[in-house]
């Protein structure tokens, strides 16, 4: 019974982690497109690494809890199956929803950039392009989302 619990947790991780949206600078929506964006632009007065929360949905603890449940449930038999399977369910859900949200965290960066029309704002990301102090940069704003370029 191992095995294949351990087949459906793996693959349900990977469903969850290719869920999880980007956060990515270079990552636009398809509601984006086709769409004006306003452009500010500045230079990058700090950078700080940061640690994007994964996703917590009920995806991951219903799927937990089903595991567990099954799990739970093919131990003993009778009124202990039933209690293995309610005590499965529960730790299953739990660990569910902790594998969900440490499968889909991310590195990120806060960008913090001083405009040239003067003022200064900070801006979160995923950490896939590097940005150093003092380089030049471009703020693309849209659709309630900002995001940092080159």
């Amino acid at each position: 019974m191992r095995f294949p619990t351990f087949i459906i947790i793996a693959t349900l991780s990977i469903l969850l982690a290719s869920c999880a949206s980007s956060n990515s600078g270079s990552v636009y929506s398809r509601d984006d497109a086709r769409k004006v964006q306003t452009v500010r632009t500045g230079v990058v007065e700090s950078v700080r690494n940061v640690l994007l929360e994964g996703t917590k949905s009920p995806i991951g603890t219903a799927a937990g809890g089903a595991i567990g449940g099954i799990a739970g449930g093919s131990i003993g038999s009778g009124r202990g199956s039933s209690i293995g399977a309610v005590i499965g369910a529960v730790a299953g859900g739990i660990a569910g929803a902790v594998i969900e949200e440490g499968v889909t965290r991310k590195d990120a960066l806060e960008i913090t950039i001083k405009l040239s029309g003067g003022g200064l704002v900070a801006i979160v990301q995923e950490a896939d392009e590097q940005f150093n102090p003092g380089d030049s940069v471009r703020i693309v704003e849209g659709n309630g989302t900002s995001r940092v370029t080159h």
